[in-house]
C-alpha cells in the first residue's frame, strides 16, 4: 500500500499545493502495490532550509512568499517556523495562531492612537498567519478550530481594508444567495481592464490580494478576488461544495463588475490559481465576454491525471466496489497526514462523506469536451518542478484550438519552478501582467 500512500500525497498536492519532489515508477500489467522510489536527483530551492517535512516546507514558504505584498515579515516567519516541531500540526496551529494574534493586538492598540498605515500593515500579516495557522485542520476533530483561524483570518483583512481606499468588501449575487469577495478599484482616473482571480483547493480569496490582488492595483487593474464553492467562506459558512460548471459561478462575477464605474467591460480577464486552472478555463468556454484567460497551471482532466497514478485497474474500484476501496483508503488515511487531510480536506469542500464518492466526483472535472469552445486570448503556465501538474499544462494547450494562445514556462533557473511559483510571486506577477498588458493594450 506504500504506493497509494505517495499517490495520495500527490494528489493533495495538486489541490493543496503541496509540493513533493518525487516520481512514482510504474507497473502496467500487474495489481499489486508496488513500493515508491524518490528522485534523489532534483531538490526543491526551499527542501530542508526549516523543515524537513514537505508539506510543512511549501507551507512554510506559501506563508512568507507573502511579504512581496505586505501579508508576511521574513524575521517573523522563520522565528515562528523555527518553534514548531516538525510534522507536528498542533504545533505549527499552537506557533502560527500566536504571532498572527500578537500582530492582531497591535493593530487594535495602533488602531485606538490613530497611527493607521501600521495598524493596515499588521492586520495584513496577522491575516496571512491566521490562515497558515488553521490550514492542516480539516478532521471531523478538528475543523472547527480550523474554521475558526479562518474567520480570524478574514476578519483581519476586513479590519484592514478600512484603511485601504482602493478595496471593497463585497457580496457577489449568486443563486440564492452570494458569493463574498473584494473589488480592488483601479487607481487610474478612467476606465480599465477587470481581473477576475479564481483560487483553487484550499486557497481564500484574502490570501489572493496577496498574491495577484497587490500585483494588479499597482498596475492601475480593477480586479475582484472571491470565495467560489467550496472555497472559503462559502464552503465554511454556508456549506455549498465545489461544482465542476464553474461558469455558473463567474458569470455572476462578471454580472457584477461590469456594473463598476471604471471598469472597461470590452477589456475583462480572468485568472486561476492552482485548482483554478481548471476553472478559469471552464469559464472562458462558456462566457464570451471573458477576453484573456491565464490558468497557472493548466488543468486539462482531473481524473486522466490522477489515474496513472494508481495501480492499475485500482481507481474502478471506487466504482465497482467502492466498499472495498473506501476500506482501503481509511487505512491509509490512518498511516499517512498527507493522505488523511486530502481526503478530510477534499470530502469537505466536495460535500461527500467517503473517499469513493469523491474519486468519482472527480470525473466531471475536465474541459475535454468544451475546450474548443474557448476562444479568447490564453496563456497557460507550467512550472518546471511542479511535478504532480507537470503534464496537464501542455495538454490543456494543445487541445485549445484558438490561435491566440501561449505557453509559459516557470523555471528553476528563474528560481520560480514551485507550484504557481511560490517563493517567485514577484517574478510571477511580471511576466504574467506583462503579458496582460500586451494582450489587452493596457498601458
Amino acid at each position: 500500500m506504500k504506493k497509494i500512500i505517495t499517490t495520495l500525497i500527490i494528489l493533495a498536492a495538486i489541490f493543496a499545493g503541496i509540493y513533493m519532489s518525487f516520481h512514482l515508477y510504474r507497473k502496467d500489467k500487474t495489481p499489486t502495490v508496488k513500493t515508491a522510489k524518490a528522485k534523489t536527483t532534483e531538490v526543491n530551492w526551499y527542501d530542508d532550509l526549516i523543515f524537513k517535512n514537505k508539506s510543512f516546507s511549501f507551507e512554510f514558504f506559501r506563508a512568507l512568499n507573502y511579504a512581496y505584498s505586505e501579508g508576511a515579515d521574513i524575521a517573523e516567519c522563520i522565528s515562528t517556523g523555527r518553534q514548531i516541531k516538525d510534522g507536528d500540526i498542533n504545533s505549527w496551529y499552537t506557533n502560527w495562531d500566536k504571532i498572527a494574534t500578537r500582530l492582531y493586538n497591535l493593530g487594535s492598540t495602533w488602531e485606538k492612537q490613530n497611527q493607521l498605515v501600521s495598524t493596515t500593515e499588521a492586520y495584513l500579516r496577522a491575516s496571512n498567519y491566521y490562515r497558515t495557522a488553521g490550514f492542516f485542520f480539516r478532521s471531523k476533530n478538528n475543523l472547527d478550530k480550523g474554521i475558526a483561524a479562518a474567520d480570524k483570518s478574514v476578519n483581519s483583512f476586513l479590519n484592514a481594508t478600512e484603511y485601504m481606499p482602493s478595496i471593497e468588501p463585497i457580496k457577489i449575487p449568486y443563486e440564492n444567495t452570494y458569493l463574498p469577495g473584494y473589488f480592488i478599484k483601479t487607481n487610474r482616473k478612467t476606465k480599465a481592464p477587470l481581473l477576475i482571480v479564481t483560487t483553487g483547493f484550499d486557497g481564500t480569496a484574502e490570501e489572493l490580494y496577496f498574491e495577484v490582488g497587490y500585483a494588479a492595483l499597482k498596475r492601475g487593474y480593477n480586479c475582484i478576488i472571491f470565495d467560489g464553492p467550496g472555497q472559503g467562506q462559502v464552503i465554511s459558512k454556508q456549506k455549498i461544495p465545489f461544482r465542476y460548471d464553474w461558469e455558473k459561478v463567474v458569470s455572476p462575477v462578471i454580472d457584477y463588475g461590469e456594473k463598476q464605474r471604471y471598469v472597461d467591460t470590452n477589456k475583462i480577464a480572468i485568472m486561476g490559481i492552482s485548482y483554478g486552472g481548471y476553472f478559469a478555463p471552464r469559464a472562458a468556454a462558456f462566457d464570451d465576454r471573458i477576453k484573456a484567460c491565464i490558468a497557472n497551471g493548466g488543468i486539462l482532466d482531473f481524473y486522466d491525471f490522477i489515474k496513472p497514478e494508481f495501480p492499475p485497474n485500482f481507481l474502478n474500484l471506487a466504482e465497482t466496489n467502492p466498499n472495498k476501496f473506501n476500506s482501503i483508503m481509511l487505512e491509509q488515511m490512518k498511516q499517512s497526514p498527507e493522505t488523511k487531510w486530502f481526503f478530510d480536506n477534499g470530502m469537505w469542500t466536495f460535500g461527500t462523506t467517503t473517499p469513493s464518492d469523491l474519486i468519482l466526483k472527480l470525473k466531471k472535472y475536465s474541459l475535454k469536451d468544451v475546450v474548443q469552445n474557448i476562444t479568447c486570448s490564453m496563456l497557460v503556465i507550467k512550472s518546471e518542478k511542479d511535478h504532480f501538474n507537470l503534464d496537464q499544462p501542455k495538454k490543456l494547450y494543445d487541445a485549445l484550438k484558438t490561435n491566440n494562445k501561449t505557453f509559459l514556462e516557470f523555471t528553476t533557473e528563474q528560481a520560480a519552478d514551485a507550484h504557481c511559483q511560490m517563493g517567485a510571486i514577484a517574478f510571477s506577477n511580471e511576466k504574467i501582467f506583462n503579458w496582460l498588458d500586451k494582450t489587452l493594450d493596457f498601458k
